[in-house]
């Protein structure tokens, strides 16, 4: 069944084709694969980042892979800002034919899903999200126990990247492992 990639917002994707248009944001960017890059680049797949923050979740991008004929070549995310948003940064790395690699997974899958990225911070984490409720509104929701995640590579140690797990079966062994850093001046 086909993913049902949501519309990012006209503000966010107005911000990347400007920082793509602009050769000092490309230069600034030190991304050897997009400076590189030979022929037009454009910025496809919008996927919504979200930040897991204990059991909730929180908009706080959107990722747009930047692709040169028929490959990625780096990614280029967006931020929200007070007055709207606004483009944050390219990069390039592993996490980008990861993302793909998580992609076509989904794409073959029975159910349709909503994708998402979700950020585990304290694991130092990217998991492709695949929301149940296509229709919902990109920038919202909470993880449904029957979502999936699928831990992209490099994915922390004991956890298999590249294999889907119901939300309701990864978060617990994902809170377990997440530790708060100690207060300074408190015990360890």
């Amino acid at each position: 069944m086909p993913l049902h990639v949501p519309p990012a917002p006209a503000p966010a994707l107005r911000s990347v084709l400007t920082a793509l248009a602009s050769p000092t944001a490309v230069r600034e960017a030190r991304t050897p694969s997009l400076l590189r890059a030979q022929g037009p680049v454009t910025p496809e797949l919008p996927l919504p980042v979200h930040v897991l923050d204990g059991s909730a979740t929180r908009l706080t991008g959107w990722r747009f892979l930047i692709r040169c004929g028929d490959r990625s070549v780096a990614a280029a995310e967006t931020m929200l800002t007070a007055d709207g948003w606004a483009f944050s940064h390219f990069f390039e790395g592993p996490y980008i034919a990861s993302t793909e690699r998580a992609l076509r997974q989904a794409e073959v899958m029975q159910q349709p899903y909503q994708p998402r990225l979700l950020s585990i911070p304290g694991l130092y984490m990217l998991a492709l999200w695949l929301h149940g409720d296509c229709e919902a509104d990109a920038g919202t929701g909470r993880l449904a126990a029957a979502d999936l995640l699928v831990p992209l590579a490099p994915a922390p140690p004991g956890i298999a990247a590249h294999r889907p797990h119901r939300a309701a079966e990864l978060l617990p062994v994902l809170a377990h492992r997440v530790t708060p850093a100690p207060l300074l001046g408190s015990p360890a």
